[in-house]
């Protein structure tokens, strides 16, 4: 990820799934609905994902109860299976998620470059809530 004056937040998690299950589950729109939300009251409710160098992504997330939504989309920079993807927001921020196989787990560790609407803690803590409910149903379904 370059380095630039905004700031950069980083979360993690160990899943304990083989890299090649935590890829196509992190990749597959058909998944990314199941998995992509910070709460139980929140859901992405479509998915749309080319993986590819120059391809584009999209997804949509709303409130269980219909009182708010947002799409969220970017192009990806860089695809390496199994082991990197980086891309860039709508809104030009910058990502980097890194995928690394330890055995029979995978360890994730992704970088992002943080806006400049919310607070720093609440942005970590809604990342890490992804990424933690992605633990979550990988695990689930990784058999």
């Amino acid at each position: 990820m370059e380095t630039t004056d905004k700031t950069v937040i980083t979360i993690a998690a160990m899943v304990n799934a083989p890299v090649e299950k935590v890829w196509e589950l992190w990749s597959d729109p058909e998944h990314i609905v199941k998995w992509a939300a910070a709460s139980d009251d929140w859901h992405t409710t479509k998915a749309e994902n080319d993986l590819r160098e120059g391809g584009a992504f999209t997804s949509r997330m709303e409130a269980k109860d219909g009182s708010f939504g947002f799409d969220f989309g970017g192009v990806y920079d860089a695809v390496k299976p199994n082991k990197l993807i980086a891309y860039t927001l709508s809104d030009g921020r910058q990502v980097e998620i890194i995928f690394e196989r330890d055995g029979k787990t995978t360890h994730i560790t992704q970088h992002f470059e943080a806006e400049g609407t919310n607070p720093i803690e609440m942005q970590r803590g809604g990342w890490q809530a992804i990424l933690d409910n992605f633990k979550k149903y990988t695990e689930a379904n990784a058999g």
